[in-house]
């Protein structure tokens, strides 16, 4: 059986983050310390009506980048403005946890932000209240996996990160130590 090697960023949680935060917030357990517990990437479809063909070329390209099978969102009413009826597919969106949230977190991190035109830092700002972080990206171009000239239509996806933190301070430290670029 092939011994399985631990993803660099758990493996970084584990041995710099965990000690850094206990000491920090001064937490008397290992178990007291917020960790992540997933990464919820989601796109809107706006233009499903018009051709019905770009919903599995998103879906592909979401797995492409997610390494997981992407789950089809349904309208739950209907809109008339928006001409939407209930049972519609409105976007797409995939749930990672444990090794491809590490995983996706890593190339998130250090590949994808750094390719973002004009890059300064992520807004510190973008937390729920509950420690939970929430970003979007203006196109998917940004990760390595996607090839320009293959993509049909440049489109944005939210990616919002869960975490234990109880307070937006804990969260936003726990991310600056996995190594999330805030703003200065």
């Amino acid at each position: 059986m092939a011994e399985k090697t631990m993803n660099r960023v758990r493996e970084r949680y584990q041995k710099e983050v965990v000690p850094a935060l206990m000491k920090k917030f001064g937490y008397t357990s290992v178990m007291q310390c917020p960790k992540m517990v997933k990464i919820v990437i989601n796109t809107g479809l706006g233009d499903i009506k018009d051709n019905a063909k770009s919903v599995q070329t998103t879906a592909n390209e979401i797995k492409m980048i997610s390494g997981q099978q992407p789950v089809l969102v349904k309208a739950r009413k209907s809109v008339a403005n928006f001409k939407l009826r209930e049972g519609m597919n409105v976007g797409i969106k995939v749930t990672l946890r444990e090794d491809r949230m590490y995983e996706f977190y890593d190339k998130f991190v250090s590949i994808g932000l750094p390719r973002v035109r004009d890059f300064r830092g992520v807004s510190d700002k973008s937390f729920d209240g509950r420690g939970n972080f929430a970003m979007g990206l203006k196109e998917q171009l940004i990760f390595p996996e996607i090839t320009y000239d293959q993509v049909e239509k440049i489109r944005g996806m939210d990616v919002c990160i869960v975490t234990t933190a109880k307070t937006d301070e804990e969260a936003r430290e726990l991310l600056r130590l996995m190594g999330m670029p805030f703003k200065k």
